[in-house]
């Protein structure tokens, strides 16, 4: 695609949309990265929805054996395989991810491009998903008693 110069923020939310894990790395690390996957998924187990850039089928052995299910919805050239109905709807409900990125971006100030020192960059990093935690009002999922539990979605 080119060169990328920046850090990407990879986050693991819940169906209430509370933040369970997250993880810094450069702008060039690829989502399915063995390293970021393991830091991000260490106390995280059910299913995991996520984008088409964490397809990799060495990664999905890798959560089955962790108890974790990967859900993501298949590239253009790649077969339909059979996916359960709730996952499919599911599946619909990551724009819910995407609002958590909004929330951190805009209201928790955490795409500020001008800090003067490293330690600042990071405090500004881990302060935005801590004032986020403390908000009122989440971007969340409704769903009914019924629901399966161990749901996360995951952002990169």
């Amino acid at each position: 695609m080119g060169w990328f110069y920046g850090f990407k923020l990879h986050l693991i939310i819940n169906e209430q949309g509370e933040i369970l894990s997250f993880c810094l790395t450069s702008g060039n690390v690829d989502d399915r990265n063995e390293a970021v996957m393991d830091s991000l998924t260490k106390e995280i187990f059910g299913k995991l929805f996520a984008d088409r850039g964490c397809i990799s089928q060495k990664l999905f052995e890798k959560l089955l054996k962790k108890d974790i299910t990967l859900i993501t919805r298949a590239k253009k050239k790649m077969k339909n395989k059979l996916m359960d109905y709730y996952d499919r709807l599911m599946l619909r409900k990551r724009t819910v991810i995407e609002s958590v990125n909004d929330f951190l971006k805009n209201i928790c100030n955490i795409e500020h491009s001008r800090h003067r020192s490293i330690t600042n960059f990071l405090v500004n990093l881990v302060s935005a998903p801590a004032a986020y935690s403390f908000l009122p009002k989440k971007p969340s999922i409704c769903y009914s008693s019924d629901t399966p539990k161990g749901i996360s979605c995951l952002v990169d």
